[in-house]
């Protein structure tokens, strides 16, 4: 069984497909899904969201099922190993999955990355911490990228 809805976040509409009770896909969209689904999973994932973009959660614990190919898979494994907070650059991710060059394949995958946001693909950066390559555009990674900073609890005890 696939269901599909919506969350509003502060940065656009999140669709959320689930598949036998697994999340398969978030993508951003300008506009929302039907919201009918009242699957308990539906509920822990607008709570895990709200604790997110509130600035209280920093790590998902959600069930996920991408599909893609198994270097993909790999690929994403090491995206939800990104701390929060944190960013590391196309040949990191390359280098530590053995082979430096396989950096675009690594771009490619993580531009094919199906959970936005769950799997923080927006914590990977260009040579020289340039912002390149987000799917839900460049903007919302920005976006990402600073309220992870603003919300870190380190830092904001620091101040």
């Amino acid at each position: 069984m696939i269901e599909v809805f919506s969350y509003h976040s502060p940065i656009g509409y999140l669709n959320v497909e689930i598949k036998d009770n697994h999340i398969s896909k978030v993508s951003f969209s300008e506009t929302p899904l039907n919201n009918d689904s009242d699957s308990s999973l539906k509920e822990r994932i607008f709570l895990q969201l709200d604790e997110y973009f509130d600035g209280d959660r920093q790590q998902f614990e959600l069930p996920l099922a991408p599909e893609g190919t198994e270097f993909q898979k790999n690929v994403w494994e090491k995206l939800e190993k990104i701390p929060y907070d944190s960013t590391t650059m196309y040949l990191d991710l390359a280098i530590s999955l053995g082979d430096k060059k396989k950096i675009r394949a690594v771009g490619g995958a993580n531009s094919k990355n199906p959970i936005a946001v769950i799997i923080p693909c927006h914590r990977v950066i260009g040579a020289n911490n340039k912002l390149i390559g987000y799917a839900g555009g460049l903007w919302r990674k920005k976006w990402l990228l600073e309220h992870e900073l603003k919300h870190n609890p380190i830092k904001r005890t620091l101040f």
